[in-house]
């Protein structure tokens, strides 16, 4: 109880932090006329774009040319921006909604959901296999941490917390995905690490972007888990 507390003021401490960068650019937006249903839509027109890049990259690429993945993964991290700006629009200029609420839970979902195919047609489109599973578990774990929270809530049952938030989720990817882009400019895309006495690599440059899905696709799932077990607990105490 005290470790998910300790998470939780911690994750609030920094989005008050982040919002403090982003007010001023959430009050430009609002003095144009954006409404905040306009700023999750270029959000998610934005997610599009990612799923485009990694689709070109998966039949205009090469294997070792992880550029597409670098552009990917700094248009995630551009889009997810948009996930907070639109809230602090309807907070700063007063225009919060229930249809808005609905609106952007929707898009927050149909962007996730766009994000992976991308991501899972590269993968298998240049035959990463194995990570194309961890990618499609991290898109099932993803999908779960979301439908426990909102079917909890349905309940009346507060259902929130885990490790693996969609803004853990975003930065997490993103960030990982144009770090991996970066890397390959330095060491080579098709690099690869190999320990003496093993004949099969232990590490590549794409590692750097399919270790931390593995890990979302993991801990995602266990947020989940987690949840449902949360949820169960405060039901029973209703009872």
């Amino acid at each position: 109880m005290i470790e998910q507390q300790t998470t939780t003021s911690l994750r609030t401490n920094l989005q008050l932090g982040i919002y403090k960068v982003i007010d001023p650019i959430v009050r430009v937006f609002i003095k144009l006329g954006l409404t905040p249903n306009a700023v999750t839509s270029i959000g998610f027109v934005l997610n599009v774009g990612v799923a485009v890049i990694f689709i070109l990259g998966a039949e205009e690429g090469n294997r070792g040319d992880l550029s597409y993945v670098g552009w990917a993964g700094g248009l995630i991290l551009f889009a997810g921006l948009f996930d907070m700006l639109d809230g602090q629009v309807a907070r700063l200029g007063n225009m919060k909604s229930t249809f808005g609420a609905l609106y952007d839970s929707v898009l927050d979902r149909y962007s996730e959901l766009i994000m992976f195919l991308g991501i899972c047609y590269y993968l298998v489109g240049h035959h990463y296999f194995l990570s194309s599973i961890s990618a499609f578990i991290a898109l099932i774990g993803s999908m779960m941490v979301s439908y426990v929270r909102a079917r909890a809530e349905g309940l009346g049952i507060e259902c929130k917390g885990g490790l693996m938030q969609r803004p853990e989720r975003v930065v997490t990817i993103g960030l990982a995905a144009m770090l991996c882009g970066l890397a390959s400019l330095y060491i080579g895309g098709n690099y690869k690490l190999y320990i003496p006495g093993i004949k099969f690599h232990v590490f590549e440059t794409m590692s750097i972007f399919t270790i931390p899905i593995a890990i979302v696709a993991v801990l995602t799932n266990i947020t989940a888990f987690k949840r449902l077990i949360d949820a169960k607990k405060a039901i029973l105490e209703q009872e």
